[in-house]
């Protein structure tokens, strides 16, 4: 006799978890597309109306705003404040006893 998995509740911490993941994933591939569509958009505008001796210039806000990816990219990946860290610092907090608005 095979027990199959039960579905998950809403109540469910773990399912829960994974639907923050999911949102949070969700966010940031929403904010790849926009950067893709926004940034060629840039760049046909710059190609058009650059004239014989323009200059590139969507290649600034193309940076600049890549900057911002790469920001993105670590927080959804490398972990960076994630909400295991968010927790860890809590528990951080809590176990000292100190004021949470005096930490930084």
């Amino acid at each position: 006799m095979s027990t199959q998995p039960q579905e998950p509740t809403r109540e469910d911490v773990a399912y829960r978890a994974a639907l923050r993941r999911a949102e949070t994933l969700q966010a940031y591939y929403t904010h790849l597309l926009v950067y893709g569509v926004v940034n060629a958009g840039l760049f046909f505008i710059n190609l058009l109306t650059r004239g014989d001796d323009g200059n590139w210039w969507f290649i600034w806000p193309l940076a600049g705003w890549g900057i911002a990816i790469v920001i993105h990219t670590l927080v959804v990946f490398g972990g960076v404040f994630s909400q295991d860290w968010k927790q860890r610092k809590a528990d951080e907090i809590y176990r000292r006893g100190q004021n949470p608005s005096s930490l930084t």
